[in-house]
């Protein structure tokens, strides 16, 4: 009987054991499966700040992008028109010049037919006016009517839309234009005035040579 009752404790003793080892490996489940999971959600918030960082840097790279962009069409747009206005000058000033040579060869030509004119008798006796004004004075006279004239000529020549649209080409193809640098400019000037200077040294020398030969030969 006392038997029976040992074997009878040690089979409970052997199923609390089991019991027990098996709620052990269920809470050790348990602690891996919470482990797991959380290294899964701390991958994956790691993962969702990698991406927002991301996207933010892209969007940080775009907008500086965008702004560089439109500072470097403002600055274009700015150097356009400041050429525009510059090549816009350059044609007036060749207007301008313009009316100067116009007024210079109307002058001229007003001065030659009046002193023609009045060494004209018919003409004295059909405009004694003519003979009114010294040779000092008509010069002024016409120098006076010529500039009207080249202003005239210029203004009248401007008002027309087609040579207005014609100027504005010009100055919109000046703007095309690649002028040379400071620097460039000076190279190229020194490099002419260099060069300049060895062909003369070189041709003197030859001239110099020659002459020596040619006085040698028929000197004697």
């Amino acid at each position: 009987m006392a038997r029976k009752d040992e074997e009878r404790d040690d089979e409970l003793n052997e199923d609390e054991e089991s019991q027990g080892s098996d709620a052990s490996a269920e809470e050790r489940e348990d602690d891996a499966r919470s482990e797991e999971e959380s290294e899964a959600a701390a991958s994956e918030d790691a993962e969702e700040s990698a991406a927002e960082h991301e996207r933010e840097r892209a969007e940080h790279e775009e907008a500086d992008l965008a702004a560089e962009a439109k500072a470097l069409a403002h600055e274009s747009e700015q150097t356009a028109a400041e050429q525009l206005g510059t090549s816009a000058r350059y044609v007036h000033a060749a207007f301008f010049i313009a009316g100067i040579l116009v007024a210079f060869i109307s002058s001229k030509i007003i001065g030659v037919a009046w002193g023609a004119l009045a060494d004209w008798p018919a003409a004295t006796r059909a405009v004694p006016q003519l003979l009114r004004f010294a040779e000092d004075e008509r010069g002024s006279y016409a120098l006076g009517a010529g500039a009207l004239i080249g202003v005239l000529t210029v203004v009248q020549v401007y008002r027309k839309e087609h040579v207005r649209r014609w100027a504005d080409e010009v100055a919109l193809e000046l703007t095309k234009v690649t002028w040379p640098s400071r620097e460039t400019v000076t190279n190229g000037t020194v490099v002419v005035i260099v060069a300049s200077m060895i062909a003369t040294v070189y041709v003197a020398l030859l001239d110099r040579f020659w002459g020596f030969l040619t006085h040698l030969v028929y000197g004697a």
